[in-house]
């Protein structure tokens, strides 16, 4: 990278970035202060920040369209990654997702949606018009194949974030709105066979969503806990640590899925608001890149990296509050996970990077 293109780095991006990384881990604090050790998160999310924001400087630093022109090695390297989770992969909490190395591990299907982003880009790229079903049939097996490796684990929400992603590029790739209202339409005749591949769990998470108290003390449970810290909370909050839902652990998976409840309970209405603030802050200048984009691939990268962020963030808090079905999404850059927080940061040295080429008289 040449040192001159650093005056086009999107300092906005990257102070909304860090504020939303500094922020989270402050929340995480509060919502594991009554665990064992909760340093130990803290010291994790430091080291995972830290590994992160390497990422981001050579997600910045490379040229995307070299990454681009490398979509069948990643591409490959994707599927590669997913199918060993089935062979060496650790389960936890009933699902196969990680794949240990040594005391630590790593999540595929969060790099997964990263290289996705990457390869399809390319894909699309390479087709100046997917116009027609025949030509967005490949695109569709080339998202497919993924999708399904992470349905098995099982892994429902991140499955859906490659969905989003993968309308979002079509479209943006000038898809017409008669195809994907097609595509949408088969989607919706294929739910009672899409409903039948479900878990149990998984069904049980889509009833409640419909009606909490259907199950109040099982599936229901964490769904009404939740929408009492964030009720609780009001205006102002009732302050840092005071959170007695959170200080008393009425909300499974406090410091993950449900990290916003935290936030709601003891900042209130205001903290959420500076929150959705930065994250307002980010998809704006995430949707900038995008406009700027000197060319067709780093546009369809800008948007998939904005669609990934945008989907995050709407389903995490909408599941918290009542308004979207419990996935096991985490919040972008707040919620305790290494393997999500390096993917995150590194989608946003993408998104520099294609902010920062923008100005084609450098090259």
């Amino acid at each position: 990278m040449r040192p001159r293109m650093l005056r086009y780095v999107d300092w906005a991006l990257v102070a909304a970035t860090l504020g939303l990384v500094l922020g989270g881990a402050v929340v995480l604090y509060s919502a594991t202060r009554t665990f064992p050790d909760p340093w130990a998160f803290v010291k994790a999310r430091a080291m995972h920040a830290a590994l992160g924001l390497i990422f981001l400087v050579v997600f910045a630093a490379v040229d995307y369209q070299a990454l681009g022109r490398l979509w069948r090695p990643l591409l490959l390297a994707t599927l590669v990654l997913l199918a060993a989770v089935d062979v060496m992969g650790r389960t936890a909490q009933g699902a196969q997702r990680w794949i240990p190395l040594g005391p630590l591990s790593f999540q595929p299907s969060e790099v997964a949606k990263l290289l996705l982003i990457i390869t399809l880009a390319r894909h699309l790229d390479s087709h100046r018009e997917v116009t027609s079903l025949r030509q967005v049939v490949p695109v569709l097996l080339h998202a497919a194949v993924p999708i399904l490796l992470i349905v098995q684990q099982p892994d429902m929400g991140t499955s859906l974030v490659l969905l989003a992603i993968l309308t979002a590029m079509l479209f943006a790739a000038g898809t017409p709105m008669q195809t994907l209202g097609g595509l949408l339409a088969s989607g919706a005749l294929a739910a009672p066979l899409l409903w039948q591949m479900l878990h149990d769990y998984q069904r049980r998470r889509l009833i409640v969503f419909l009606d909490p108290t259907s199950d109040p003390l099982g599936a229901g449970y964490a769904l009404i806990q939740s929408k009492i810290a964030v009720g609780s909370g009001q205006l102002l909050g009732k302050g840092f640590l005071q959170g007695t839902q959170n200080l008393l652990r009425f909300i499974p998976e406090q410091h993950t899925d449900f990290i916003f409840t935290v936030i709601g309970e003891e900042l209130g209405f205001a903290g959420a608001l500076v929150m959705l603030g930065l994250f307002g802050l980010w998809l704006w200048r995430a949707s900038i890149a995008a406009r700027q984009a000197k060319d067709r691939l780093g546009m369809l990268m800008a948007v998939g990296v904005l669609a990934m962020i945008a989907f995050h963030l709407f389903i995490n808090v909408g599941m918290t509050v009542g308004l979207a079905p419990i996935t096991g999404i985490p919040l972008p850059f707040i919620s305790h996970g290494g393997s999500a927080l390096i993917a995150m940061l590194a989608a946003t040295g993408l998104l520099l990077n294609v902010g920062m080429r923008r100005k084609k008289i450098l090259f």
